[in-house]
């Protein structure tokens, strides 16, 4: 059975990982925004394996883009509106009203 709290630790893992496929995208043609796209939309393990055939940038700078703050503000939105979701939720079932 999943446990709220279960619940909450992988989805936190799952972002803190995608996020780091997007750092090690950063680095990368691809950049930090798509890796994170497609980490999120697949898994980070599909998402690293997309991000390692791109090509390293030639002066070893980072490219960010303008996805990668879209997608981060995105996913704190998400996680902030599960863990909200999760606490009433809980609450509801073991009866204890929250003020």
């Amino acid at each position: 059975m999943i446990t709220a709290t279960l619940l909450i630790f992988g989805v936190i893992s799952f972002s803190l990982i995608s996020v780091l496929v997007g750092l090690v995208g950063a680095r990368r043609k691809i950049g930090f925004g798509w890796s994170y796209l497609f980490s999120i939309l697949t898994t980070p393990f599909i998402g690293l394996l997309i991000t390692l055939l791109f090509d390293k940038l030639p002066d070893g700078k980072r490219k960010w883009g303008c996805l990668g703050l879209v997608f981060a503000i995105f996913t704190i939105i998400i996680i902030t509106g599960l863990l909200i979701y999760l606490v009433l939720f809980v609450s509801k079932i073991s009866g204890v009203l929250l003020m």
